[in-house]
């Protein structure tokens, strides 16, 4: 069953957020926002949930912290003990201090490839992901609200056009998808 989408264009992200505003207040509910760079703010208005990226670095970290220790104790310690400085290679323990930089910067490299792999792939923006973008002028300087009628039972397609347009919206598109 097809479903009928309504892409309302600005091109300033305050207008959109002033209109944002103005449909929530009247019991609209909006789908998805498309635009060229973050809009502060629009998140709660709109009605985003708070994502749980800052939890899964966290656990990157963690990951890049045991791999790092267990690495270091591996490498220098059992594999092969090297006397550096005249430092004991005979415990880890002795030798924590000295690996405290390396298991900072291990720790850092895999949260943050580990947050950055985990963004592309819950936005389904790898390379070879189809694009989910309704406008390619989203990526320039173009800013598209996207409104669902399934999502808005209480409203028909004018109604929701006519709200819109009193929104300074520049163009309005209506799509069966």
């Amino acid at each position: 069953m097809a479903e009928t989408v309504i892409y309302a264009m600005y091109d300033d992200d305050d207008v959109l957020k002033n209109g944002a505003k103005k449909l929530v207040s009247k019991g609209v509910k909006i789908s998805e926002v498309f635009s060229p760079f973050p809009i502060h703010g629009i998140d709660p208005i709109i009605g985003v949930k708070q994502t749980r990226l800052g939890i899964m670095a966290f656990i990157y970290g963690l990951i890049g912290l045991t791999l790092a220790t267990y690495g270091m104790r591996f490498f220098m310690i059992d594999d092969w003990p090297m006397n550096i400085g005249g430092k004991p290679s005979f415990s880890y323990m002795e030798n924590m201090l000295a690996f405290i930089p390396i298991t900072f910067e291990f720790t850092v490299l895999c949260a943050a490839h580990g947050m950055a792999i985990t963004y592309l792939i819950v936005n389904k923006t790898l390379p070879g992901m189809p694009a989910q973008n309704p406008d390619p002028r989203t990526t320039d300087d173009k800013f598209v609200m996207e409104v669902r009628l399934s999502e808005n039972t209480a409203f028909s397609a004018s109604d929701l056009e006519v709200m819109l347009k009193d929104t300074g919206v520049i163009e309005l598109d209506q799509k069966e998808i």
